[in-house]
């Protein structure tokens, strides 16, 4: 699918304590199909990455505030997880509004792990199929969503996946539904 995605915008929302892996192989599989992609956070400056939620890992330079963007300015979402990172962005209105829009406006968006997070805190789940790590399905489910337990599931334009074994899949589908 060389440059599948030429000539698209992505959006990465992520904030302190972002799962690593999670950002990397998307946002490589993004780039590697022709995509401008764009670090987008609570705060300009850096985030720190974790492996695993407990060894820091890389920092990675913030492109912009999430305040001082719009969902217009982007083709594309992408949410990784890592327990931290989506606590953080469920609790800013700003990162709430930011996902929320993105999902009602029907732009397509790729989430996975514990970032399904921000989407039920901006009520977006209510009648959509996706999965997520294990300990978040209740929320999920809370909020009225349905949870399946498979490696990605895609919802009109939503794809969601596990957990960092299930990124191939993930980015594979991330690349199909963005290019759409």
């Amino acid at each position: 699918m060389a440059n599948a995605l030429q000539g698209r915008r992505v959006a990465i929302l992520a904030a302190d304590g972002v799962e690593q892996v999670e950002l990397e192989k998307p946002r490589q599989a993004v780039l590697d199909e022709g995509a401008t992609v764009e670090l987008v956070s609570l705060d300009t400056g850096e985030i720190q990455a974790m492996n695993g939620d407990i060894d820091k890992g890389d920092r990675f330079p913030v492109d912009r505030k999430v305040a001082d963007v719009e969902v217009g300015d982007f083709d594309a979402l992408l949410l990784p997880g890592g327990t931290m990172n989506p606590d953080n962005l469920r609790t800013d209105p700003a990162a709430v509004k930011f996902a929320g829009d993105f999902v009602r406006a029907g732009k397509p968006v790729g989430v996975i792990c514990h970032g399904p997070w921000t989407l039920v805190e901006a009520d977006v789940v209510r009648g959509r199929t996706l999965t997520s790590y294990p300990s978040i399905r209740t929320d999920i489910r809370n909020a009225g969503g349905t949870v399946i337990d498979e490696e990605v599931v895609v919802d009109n334009g939503l794809v969601s996946s596990r957990n960092p074994d299930d990124l191939p899949a993930f980015c594979r589908t991330v690349v199909r539904e963005f290019a759409r």
